[in-house]
């Protein structure tokens, strides 16, 4: 198991870390952008101005934490929203693409039950103060 999640925190820090980063520097050639409803969702997101840099920083930032093992089971947890709305986004709107949202859900969902003892305090159904 250990090995397991070494090569998940590993695999999917690498990917939010270099496509956070791309967003920014620009050093992945793409090709022709979505068209349709995948091209209006993207460029909903762009076009606040604020959401897509935002998402991007938390990719960067949990991708270095997971890379360097600091607040992994944090971070599993952010990026978790990020990972499904990929494999989402994919299977539904880009369904040639769905190989990347299920590269980022199986490590996700591997570390989140790698750590899960971490997060008992999250499934309380009447916290007390």
């Amino acid at each position: 198991m250990k090995i397991t999640v070494l090569i998940s925190r590993i695999l999917l820090g690498f990917i939010y870390l270099v496509f956070g980063l791309d967003f920014f520097l620009h050093f992945i050639p793409y090709q022709p952008l979505h068209t349709g409803k995948a091209g209006a969702f993207i460029a909903g997101l762009k076009g606040t101005g604020y959401f897509y840099p935002m998402l991007k920083i938390v990719q960067i930032i949990g991708g270095i934490s997971l890379i360097i093992n600091r607040y992994v089971p944090f971070f599993a947890v952010v990026l978790f929203p990020v990972s499904l709305n990929v494999l989402l986004f994919h299977t539904f709107l880009v369904p040639s693409g769905w190989l990347m949202g299920v590269t980022l859900i199986v490590p996700n969902l591997l570390l989140g039950y790698a750590y899960r003892k971490y997060y008992s305090g999250m499934f309380v159904a009447t916290p007390i103060l």
